[in-house]
């Protein structure tokens, strides 16, 4: 049953939910500091929870290539239980949340936006077993310094970004990721690769000290963050696609 058709039955005017982010653009690794407020309604209720979850957008659990309607969680958590909340009351609680490693990137190379990306935090809030999707507010996930320089090689040669897609699963070279999703970034080759029309699918396994890089069904190859070589990782780069897509 819904949640405010659920209160409408008892004669309950509904609570709200209120979440408002201290920023809203963060790295994979950050914490994610937050307010989350409930406001009572017309009569006192007793909350079985409220839930902070961070989702993105899964391309195969939507319907078109646009809707973002049924969004993957990355994390969730339980910030409080079993609580009283009192009419027309507000209770406000301060709440930080990791950003794991493996979250899906909104935007690259310093700010630019990717394409079919989403990432918001959704806050929860179950009475009796309903449960009221409530607040989803959507956040930048900004490109580690890393994944920025491989991205940024890519763009020196001559790739050109088309989107990105979260897909469920662990695809080759994702053995090193606690995550049961992955994102790719799809990009079309330039024309001296002699793949005119053809897109590669880049994906990036982050971790705290290094990633991953799967260039099609090729890799993983890791790339560390206390030395981030552009000229090195761009030569690197090109190479092993010439050598790889070229044949």
């Amino acid at each position: 049953m819904a949640f405010r058709k659920f209160l409408s039955s008892l004669g309950v005017g509904a609570p709200e939910v209120e979440t408002t982010l201290n920023t809203g653009a963060v790295r994979p690794g950050d914490q994610l500091h937050f307010t989350v407020e409930l406001h009572g309604g017309s009569v006192d209720i007793e909350v079985d929870r409220v839930r902070v979850q961070l989702v993105t957008r899964f391309e195969d659990l939507e319907e078109t290539e646009t809707s973002w309607s049924n969004p993957g969680i990355v994390r969730s958590d339980v910030i409080a239980e079993r609580f009283p909340l009192r009419a027309g009351k507000t209770v406000s609680s301060q709440v930080t949340v990791p950003v794991p490693w493996e979250t899906p990137l909104t935007h690259i190379l310093g700010g630019r936006p990717l394409k079919g990306a989403r990432v918001a935090v959704r806050t929860e809030l179950s009475i009796e077993n309903a449960v009221d999707p409530g607040d989803f507010d959507e956040i930048q996930v900004h490109a580690l310094p890393a994944q920025d320089a491989l991205l940024q090689a890519y763009a020196n040669l001559g790739f050109r970004f088309d989107e990105a897609e979260v897909k469920k699963g662990t695809p080759k070279g994702g053995q090193n990721s606690r995550a049961d999703f992955w994102q790719e970034i799809e990009m079309w080759f330039p024309p001296e690769y002699r793949r005119p029309g053809g897109q590669l699918e880049s994906i990036f396994f982050a971790r705290h000290d290094s990633l991953d890089l799967v260039t099609g069904s090729y890799g993983p190859f890791s790339f560390p963050y206390d030395h981030i070589d552009a000229p090195g990782w761009t030569a690197w780069l090109d190479q092993h696609l010439r050598s790889t897509f070229q044949r």
